[in-house]
């Protein structure tokens, strides 16, 4: 017998220069930006992560991610000089910024605080 495979969903959102406005700053939900490159090492350490984390709060808090080497402008609009930057949006404003890798406990602390 075969099984088959549940499809996989990205739940995690994938940001442009182009779509930035709508999608983050006018969001009614909390919005947390992975700020990354193809090239990046610890981005990549990174990806499972914000996946997991994208499932696990999809319908409270807006996850995605957004290349800096294809959207330059936003991530100097937001001061991104060191990736992985992890920015987080309420109300169309940055409430706080993880840089680096760290553990999801970390990571959830902060979205846990954007739901209050």
């Amino acid at each position: 017998m075969v099984k088959k495979r549940k499809a996989e969903f990205l739940m995690e959102y994938k940001f442009t220069a182009d779509n930035f406005q709508q999608e983050v700053l006018n969001s009614s939900q909390p919005v947390m930006v992975d700020f990354f490159a193809n090239w990046c090492g610890p981005c990549q350490m990174m990806g499972p992560v914000i996946a997991n984390l994208a499932e696990e709060y999809a319908g409270k808090i807006k996850i995605g991610k957004i290349n800096v080497d294809e959207n330059p402008g936003v991530a100097q609009a937001y001061e991104v000089a060191t990736i992985p930057n992890l920015v987080f949006f309420k109300d169309g404003k940055v409430v706080n910024r993880v840089i680096g890798v760290v553990p999801d406990n970390v990571l959830k602390e902060k979205l846990d605080a954007l739901l209050k």
